[in-house]
């Protein structure tokens, strides 16, 4: 047999243990049985959030001066005093002649009988005018400001309230 070999795995206070080549060299010993372990991997797959960036949207409200147009109509009104002078049995009704509207204008008139004298009448005469106004107005529009921010940049929100 060889000579022995000392196991360097060895320490004062433990049992030796056998080295490989002691094992192969000995022929006429028992071998003991081992236990090898299989050894298996797994995989496991799971989540988790991660910031990858942020966004901060804000709107802006924008006021704008423009002129506002709009038709609008003026409706005038001319009175003419026409002078009659005669004398008529009943009071003659509002007539209208075209665009213009007759009111009959009355008297009574003492005499030794009672007669009925037209003394004027009104012509009251309609004028229709259009024009176009413009007025300045304020109108106000918003628009949203979309700002895309480094995922490591510190929380907006804490920045503001500092």
């Amino acid at each position: 047999m060889a000579d022995p070999v000392t196991n360097p795995n060895t320490t004062d206070d433990q049992e030796p243990m056998p080295v490989l080549d002691d094992v192969l060299k000995s022929s006429a010993r028992t071998v003991a049985e081992d236990v090898i372990p299989l050894v298996e991997e797994t995989a496991t797959i799971s989540k988790r959030q991660v910031v990858s960036g942020r966004v901060r949207v804000r709107t802006i409200t924008d006021i704008v001066e423009e002129l506002a147009s709009a038709d609008v109509q003026r409706e005038d009104v001319e009175v003419t005093r026409v002078p009659v002078g005669r004398m008529v049995e009943m009071a003659p009704e509002v007539r209208t002649e075209g665009d213009v509207t007759i009111v009959p204008v009355l008297e009574e008139v003492l005499v030794v009988e009672k007669r009925l004298v037209l003394k004027e009448e009104l012509h009251i005469r309609r004028r229709v005018a259009a024009e176009t106004v413009e007025v300045p107005v304020t109108l106000r529009k918003q628009r949203a400001v979309v700002e895309r921010l480094a995922p490591d940049a510190s929380d907006p929100d804490k920045e503001a309230r500092s």
